[in-house]
């Protein structure tokens, strides 16, 4: 699916989902969060935090929860999608729209927003070392303004790039995104500035 600059825009480009994902849309609206896309996909705020978001995919849409794994999840619903990425975000799935309980819906809804309300949060893990894969490294040494300019990144970005290269299983694959990252890393760019 495309990025999109609208709710409504995502909605439309959903090639099986706009009927339970226009569900979702108005059940969370009606939770009086703020609505806004990020990341490409619907977002609901509360107070500038991040709540929760809606997102279709291939077999299933769903919810996700940025703090998910700090709710009590009495129905065990939750799914941790990427449990080598992320420690706090988790993900609903439906796979009809006659699996949406609007009210289960709205009682994990009003728990996270009582949740940011207390300040209570799983924080990433931001001194953990980055492991830069040889490959990178090695494409790093040979030119030393490319180099430098890796090393003035932020931990976060440098961690894009190398965790960028380390997740491509083909080495022609690694290649391909070498060719891609390294113009980006020459000008200060971020792997995902474009869709902060």
């Amino acid at each position: 699916m495309q990025r999109n600059k609208t709710v409504d825009g995502y909605i439309e480009s959903s090639v099986q989902w706009q009927d339970e994902l226009a569900n979702l849309r108005k059940i969370l609206n009606a939770c009086r969060l703020d609505e806004t896309v990020k990341w490409g996909a619907p977002c609901y705020t509360w107070e500038g935090k991040n709540i929760v978001g809606i997102g279709a995919f291939k077999s299933y849409f769903g919810l996700w929860f940025f703090q998910g794994a700090l709710l009590r999840d009495p129905d065990g619903v939750l799914v941790n999608a990427q449990a080598e990425k992320t420690k706090a975000m988790r993900q609903w799935r439906f796979q009809s729209i006659n699996d949406i309980k609007v009210a289960s819906i709205n009682a994990y809804i009003k728990e996270a927003i009582e949740l940011a309300r207390s300040g209570k949060q799983i924080k990433p893990d931001r001194n953990k070392p980055i492991l830069v894969p040889p490959e990178l490294k090695s494409r790093l040494a040979q030119n030393k303004k490319t180099e430098a300019a890796f090393k003035a990144l932020s931990k976060g970005r440098q961690r894009e790039y190398a965790d960028y290269i380390a997740e491509a299983r083909r080495p022609d694959t690694k290649t391909k995104r070498l060719t891609k990252i390294l113009p980006m890393i020459a000008t200060g760019k971020g792997l995902h500035d474009k869709y902060r």
